[in-house]
């Protein structure tokens, strides 16, 4: 069996590994790290939770030099994303002295520009990061390793024109790393047109399907929630994610949760990001078994001992349904995904069943559940709802300059 040692890492981080408590390297670990510590470039295909981010870090810790300014920056397309892998990095990096920061939008523009300065790692959301660069309060001049996490969300999320812009305001002569979930058509035309000739690996799913039962309820859409509430009061199970397609929905299904005895929180990207870094925060120490979420949780997020993944609304794209069911059945542990269709959902699910035909979906009889009174969602909560081609974002960025009342023309569902 592969140890770290045998993988090269330098000393700084085998210690620092051991000291976490890492023993095996994972599969994305073992095929990408003798690439990356070569300093070639890299295309790595692994699910979330996998570990490349020790992967990625390896580089950094060994070829990033304290006081000599930036020289790596990371891009991830969520705020939450970019908050774990800073934290991960300052981990791994923790016996050598490096400034590791994360910049993104939602949170005040000139703290950023002070620690941006400082730094010699920066982890960052592509909006905010072209920010800097328009403004010129980021220096990229110096950056020898360049890396873009979750590229496919990227793509998903409207943000590989921003991806782009910044990658060339980066020097040519750099490591250039991918990681995403799946390497599709698109991400490797990506490769081709900014990384030398990039070694190519592949890590198996983390999800074990052995131990993945997914089932679904044929439910009229007024007695959903209803549904729902009976089966999360019922259930003795662990930690529950449950996935809404709008934050409209999400924030209805949490309240009336709230307001019927289930401990619920939500996030989503309409949130403040202390709100959204509170509410994780929340839910992976256990004080909260229930978190309601948009698909801004559905990838890149750490979260572990997910025992029930419930989708309220199917996703339209079957991708990333894949990507909600895999936040349980993880590590060798069971789990459970409970599909809760309404006839708004049939299209959805039948096209989850045409692209992903080995999947085993059984139909559970619903049972008797009594209608439980609910709250409405307040109409005008402007979230998901466009206007006149604009789409209106009520406490987030509106534009490129920090105004947060101005709508902007949409190219994503939100922008981090």
């Amino acid at each position: 069996m592969t140890t770290f040692a045998e993988l090269g890492i330098n000393k700084q981080l085998l210690a620092a590994v051991n000291r976490l408590g890492f023993t095996t390297p994972t599969e994305i670990q073992r095929l990408a790290i003798p690439h990356i510590i070569k300093e070639k470039d890299v295309i790595g295909e692994s699910a979330t939770g996998s570990g490349k981010t020790l992967a990625f870090g390896c580089s950094i810790i060994e070829h990033v030099q304290p006081k000599k300014g930036l020289q790596s920056l990371v891009l991830a397309p969520t705020r939450e994303l970019a908050e774990q892998v800073k934290d991960a990095l300052r981990e791994f990096a923790s016996d050598k002295d490096l400034r590791i920061n994360a910049v993104y939008g939602g949170v005040a523009f000139d703290p950023q520009v002070h620690q941006a300065r400082r730094s010699e790692v920066i982890v960052a959301t592509p909006g905010r990061m072209l920010d800097h660069l328009r403004r010129g309060t980021i220096d990229t001049s110096k950056v020898k390793i360049l890396i873009v996490d979750e590229a496919d969300r990227m793509f998903d999320m409207g943000f590989i024109d921003d991806v782009e812009q910044i990658i060339q305001a980066c020097p040519r002569k750099r490591q250039t790393l991918f990681f995403s979930a799946t390497i599709s058509d698109r991400i490797l035309k990506l490769g081709q047109r900014h990384l030398n000739q990039p070694e190519i690996v592949y890590a198996k799913k983390q999800v074990d399907p052995s131990k993945l039962k997914q089932i679904y309820y044929d439910v009229q859409k007024n007695m959903k929630f209803s549904l729902l509430a009976h089966l999360l009061q019922d259930e003795q199970s662990g930690l529950v994610m449950v996935f809404c397609n709008t934050r409209r929905t999400t924030d209805f299904v949490t309240d009336n949760l709230s307001s019927n005895g289930v401990n619920a929180i939500a996030i989503h990207g309409g949130l403040t990001q202390n709100k959204r870094m509170k509410s994780l925060k929340t839910f992976n120490s256990g004080k909260t078994a229930v978190l309601v979420c948009t698909d801004v949780a559905a990838r890149g997020l750490h979260i572990d001992n997910v025992s029930h993944v419930y989708n309220y609304d199917l996703p339209n794209d079957p991708k990333e349904y894949v990507h909600r069911i895999g936040r349980t059945a993880r590590a060798g542990e069971e789990g459970k995904v409970i599909n809760l269709l309404s006839d708004h959902d049939y299209d959805s699910f039948a096209r989850i069943l045409r692209g992903y035909s080995n999947f085993k979906v059984d139909n559970v009889e619903t049972p008797e559940v009594k209608r439980i009174q609910i709250r409405m969602a307040p109409r005008n909560n402007n979230f998901d709802r466009p206007r006149n081609g604009y789409r209106h974002k009520s406490g987030q960025r509106a534009g490129n300059r920090g105004d947060y009342r101005k709508p902007y023309r949409q190219k994503a569902p939100y922008r981090e």
